[in-house]
């Protein structure tokens, strides 16, 4: 291992481990304005198309933080734990920012574009890392990291939880958390599967279209991003409002709140378990199947709106366990077909327009609400999963489908 790649953590276990951490923490700051939302409904009569705009602004900022480093090469560029770290900083800064405007201004819109502007050097940048140490177990290894990620997203719904209406407390929180992962990822050291980088051309970023292979990976990933963020950013105030019908109470919001922290929550699991099976059985098959139990939750989690609240968690909690457990085996895709120089680029290219299709469902959710009623407003995201499932098997078909997983596709 080059010695400007070491750090004080050296072993594959030690560095994965910290990596996972590094994102646990860092990503905290994504979701936490969702997680206030009810309070901040309260305290400054928001409205459920404002907290869009919130959600909206940090994929804008992300689908923009994405993009510059798509095109200046950064995420393969960069040193990367440096990259991660700085970016950590900086969105740890804008999320408490929060703390010391009015939410009901554009400064909060600012502030939430700057988080996610800066997630762009903490999430696909964690997976290149992770790469690096894959030798048989790529799926299980981004599984991990995606995992991390999904814990870290669901933290300010438990700490929003937790603290009751105390909002500031939750941003404050998640902001410290950002920092401490600024301080594990410095700590960690590069795998030895880190490409040389190599001088940026601005035409390779059309390989992401260009090549067959990683076309349909994409378009499957646009497919399950149709469905992701939207199902994360409304769960919570989707329960909200069912569990104040039924079964009400002075802590129907609370159990709202801690089934929604679980619902994101249990897509840790599930990547793991995605990672595991895709290496072993294949990933295209573990992709078909998790987009096929997730879409089927689409269609059917309204049915069960105000309803018995232990049957609509245990639905969102499974619903929330398949929603993600493909997104590793995409981001494994593409880094198993792209060239070995051009993996963190592609990985970028492939989260940016992923996030970009985000900020449609997202504002799309409450006009649906609004419209049919939450009864019916998540069979939208249903299109997804079958657009999904389609690209998959279009993959699968593909002679170069040999190269993911070993062998497995």
């Amino acid at each position: 291992m080059n010695r400007d790649h070491r750090g004080l953590i050296t072993s594959k276990r030690g560095c994965v481990a910290a990596l996972a951490a590094a994102e646990i923490a860092s990503m905290a700051v994504w979701f936490s304005a969702s997680a206030v939302l009810p309070a901040l409904k309260i305290e400054y009569a928001l409205t459920n198309a404002h907290g869009a705009l919130l959600a909206s602004a940090v994929s804008l900022g992300f689908v923009t933080g994405t993009l510059l480093s798509a095109l200046l090469g950064w995420a393969d560029r960069l040193d990367q734990r440096r990259y991660f770290a700085v970016s950590a900083l900086v969105a740890s800064a804008a999320n408490g920012g929060m703390i010391l405007v009015d939410p009901s201004t554009g400064w909060t819109l600012l502030l939430r574009f700057l988080v996610g502007a800066s997630a762009a050097g903490i999430y696909p940048v964690g997976m290149r890392m992770v790469a690096a140490w894959a030798r048989v177990d790529m799926g299980l290894l981004v599984g991990v990291l995606v995992g991390a990620q999904v814990l870290g997203l669901s933290l300010p719904y438990l700490i929003d939880a937790l603290g009751g209406l105390a909002w500031r407390a939750t941003l404050a929180t998640s902001s410290v958390l950002a920092v401490l992962g600024a301080i594990l990822v410095m700590l960690v050291s590069l795998g030895p599967n880190l490409s040389r980088p190599v001088a940026f051309r601005a035409s390779t970023i059309t390989a992401a279209w260009r090549i067959p292979s990683l076309r349909l990976a994409n378009i499957g990933y646009l497919g399950h991003m149709w469905e992701l963020f939207a199902m994360w950013g409304w769960v919570g105030i989707f329960l909200v409002a069912s569990f104040s019908r039924y079964p009400g109470g002075p802590e129907a919001v609370w159990w709202a709140k801690i089934i929604a922290f679980a619902s994101v929550a249990a897509g840790a699991p599930g990547c793991l378990a995605g990672g595991l099976l895709a290496d072993r059985y294949g990933r295209t098959t573990v992709v078909i199947g998790a987009l096929a139990v997730s879409g089927a939750c689409c269609l059917s989690v309204g049915f069960f709106f105000a309803g018995n609240p232990l049957l609509l968690a245990a639905i969102c909690i499974v619903w929330g366990a398949t929603v993600v457990a493909d997104s590793p085996q995409f981001s494994a895709s593409v880094a198993e077909l792209s060239p070995p120089t051009l993996v963190g680029t592609m990985i970028t290219l492939q989260t940016c327009a992923g996030f970009l299709l985000t900020t449609a469902t997202i504002q799309l959710m409450p006009l649906l609400a609004d419209l049919v009623g939450w009864e019916r407003a998540f069979m939208v995201l249903s299109v997804g999963p079958i657009v999904g499932i389609a690209a998959m098997l279009r993959l699968r078909r593909r002679p170069e489908a040999a190269l993911l997983a070993n062998g497995n596709r």
